[in-house]
């Protein structure tokens, strides 16, 4: 017995009321092809392809038992050539809605509204909007937008990316087009890419074992060895004095009794300071820093049984504010006074501090602890190593849509960067051209295929390795950004929730997995200076920028020096490329980059890069549109 699929099915009643005998329904296996059902893309990773494929209410393909209704044929770039055999009741039942939508709109003499009206008597009311061909022309296009998304993805298991266009335009295949007779349509689409990984000698999972290289500062010497100062200092034994005629020096211990007065302006000691101030056998280690200023600089040389008058100044951060900054004098008695031996780095000490620990684990502890704030700050660099070595071993075919997209969005924020360095807006525009733009996108092009492997390599080892960010991390932060924007003085109503929880998660997710892979990496750390770095991909992306500007300048200045005239024959060589999307239509949604006076008042820097940079991808996406650069995918 034939399956009938939910699509199917659903198809045969939403037509039941156009052609009661519309379908012979039937499912048949899709041809041969290879998929991997965990493709799916991660809420992270995946663009949104809602309104790019019509699905209203669903049409789909019927067939004999004996014939397929379709074939798929595979295209670089993660495209596919799908042929489609519509049979004749799907012909016939697509044009009588068609008729059907379009005598809703229209008024004809001598039928009253809801009436039946004979095929014939409504293309004949439509001639001034293309008469029968117009008819033929929307019922293939609507037949084609219902049926390419459910082939793809009930029959090849496949995820249609984009705007699919026919290789025979709807207008010409309209001029054959017979309702009641079979069609066969071929269509172009971008699919969702499928994720392959590079088999690599040794590894079960390629991921793993990464090998790169990434450029950091070197190690801090200097804070290691005050760490390691610190923490035997916790560990000194104290050797008292065999003469107490001794003076104290730096790095010795002494007992003394404290007692404090406000200094007054001439310098004098004043009113007693409250009891908390002053104390009786204070243990005092005379090392810098450590206590209020002045103390131990005036204890230096003391001996024991003397009584110092010491000036001391209390820190601006005291708690306490009315001695906060505040001058006073203490009287010190010394009492005992002892030197003070450090010990040495040996495996006794270290088993001292921790069981277990030797000198050299404890060093090693050690340089790991303090290395981790610079570590941190250099996390950028070893993540962009882990992601180069992860893209070499990602074997994706990328789809022109998603390339296209990306490099739209790069072409404008450098339109918006010239603009904000003070370009006209006129020159501009005359930058943002369909040569302009392609030339950019073949520059911008390894590189956003790159990143876009690298997307969907993360999104699937966290998959593939159950890596999920705690619920208590996602609120933390999202509690952090509120007290942040509370703090900035702005309002926490504005902050989409919802929103912004997806994008904190999908961050956090992503150091997670970058985290997991040096876990398990081979990296090579080189240490260089801060000064006189050499960084040679950045300047090879440099370079890779400066060179996409340079292509633009020359051409503004080209345009620039033709003037108008030049700008005549760009429209007129527009007008002339043929587009599936009605031109008007895209002209009128067009927006010129407005002229904006400099005495214009502007909220921020901010709100107008963001202003600026929207009327100038509308105006890109407009420039793209009408010179058929990419598809009308208005996402």
């Amino acid at each position: 017995m034939a399956r009938i699929s939910q699509l199917a099915l659903a198809a045969c009643l939403a037509l039941a009321s156009f052609h009661a005998d519309a379908f012979t329904v039937t499912h048949h296996a899709p041809t041969t092809s290879t998929h991997s059902h965990s493709n799916a893309p991660s809420l992270s990773t995946r663009r949104s392809t809602s309104g790019l494929i019509r699905q209203n209410q669903p049409l789909f393909l019927s067939s004999t038992a004996d014939s397929k209704t379709s074939s798929l044929k595979r295209l670089p770039e993660s495209a596919v050539e799908l042929t489609l055999r519509i049979p004749a009741a799907a012909t016939s039942a697509a044009y009588d809605k068609t008729l059907a939508e379009v005598a809703k709109s229209v008024s004809i003499p001598g039928f009253r509204k809801g009436a039946k009206i004979p095929p014939q008597v409504i293309e004949n009311a439509w001639n001034k909007n293309g008469g029968k061909k117009a008819l033929k022309t929307t019922a293939i296009n609507e037949l084609c937008g219902e049926l390419i998304g459910s082939a793809l993805k009930d029959e090849y298991d496949l995820e249609p990316i984009g705007q699919p266009t026919l290789v025979t335009p709807a207008e010409q295949l309209a001029e054959g087009f017979v309702p009641g007779e079979e069609l066969e349509v071929v269509i172009k689409c971008d699919v969702w890419p499928e994720i392959q990984w590079k088999e690599v000698e040794g590894q079960e999972k390629p991921y793993l074992g990464l090998k790169g290289t990434y450029k950091r500062k070197p190690f801090n010497q200097e804070r290691f060895d005050a760490a390691m100062r610190d923490l035997t200092e916790r560990y000194a034994k104290l050797e008292p004095y065999d003469d107490d005629s001794q003076a104290l020096v730096t790095g010795d211990a002494c007992k003394v009794n404290m007692v404090g007065y406000m200094a007054t302006s001439d310098g004098e000691k004043g009113e007693p300071l409250p009891d908390a101030a002053s104390g009786d056998d204070v243990e005092v280690v005379l090392g810098p820093g450590r206590y209020m200023e002045g103390l131990v600089e005036g204890l230096e040389g003391g001996k024991v049984g003397e009584t110092k008058s010491v000036n001391v100044r209390f820190p601006d951060a005291l708690k306490n504010k009315e001695l906060a900054g505040k001058d006073a004098i203490f009287d010190v008695t010394i009492l005992s006074a002892s030197k003070r031996i450090l010990p040495e780095i040996t495996d006794e000490f270290a088993a001292e501090v921790r069981p277990g620990l030797t000198a050299e684990s404890l060093k090693d502890e050690l340089r790991k602890a303090v290395d981790g704030q610079d570590a941190q700050e250099y996390m950028g660099a070893r993540n962009e190593a882990l992601a180069k070595a992860v893209s070499e071993i990602m074997d994706v075919d990328v789809p022109d849509t998603l390339v296209t997209n990306s490099a739209r969005e790069k072409y404008a924020m450098m339109m918006t960067e010239m603009r904000g360095s003070g370009m006209a807006d006129e020159e501009i525009k005359t930058l943002i051209s369909p040569e302009n733009f392609i030339k950019y996108k073949d520059i911008e092009k390894p590189d956003i295929i790159r990143d876009f492997k690298v997307s969907m390599a993360v999104d699937e080892i966290a998959r593939l390795e159950s890596i999920k960010v705690p619920a208590y991390q996602v609120e933390e932060q999202m509690q952090s950004l509120k007290d942040q924007a509370t703090k900035d003085g702005q309002s926490t109503e504005d902050i989409d929730d919802e929103q912004t929880r997806r994008k904190v998660e999908s961050t956090l997710e992503r150091r997670m997995v970058y985290d997991f892979l040096a876990d398990g990496a081979d990296l090579a750390v080189e240490y260089v200076d801060e000064e006189g770095e050499f960084d040679e991909a950045l300047m090879e992306k440099l370079a890779a920028d400066s060179l996409a500007r340079e292509e633009a300048e020359k051409e503004a200045e080209a345009a620039a020096e033709e003037g108008k005239q030049q700008e005549d024959v760009v429209v007129a060589q527009a007008a002339q490329t043929p587009v599936e999307e009605e031109t008007a239509e895209v002209e009128k949604k067009a927006e010129p980059v407005p002229e904006v006076s400099s005495a214009a008042p502007v909220t921020s820097k901010e709100e107008d890069l963001e202003r600026t940079r929207q009327v100038i991808m509308d105006y890109v996406n407009s420039q793209a549109t009408d010179d058929g650069i990419v598809d009308d995918d208005d996402e």
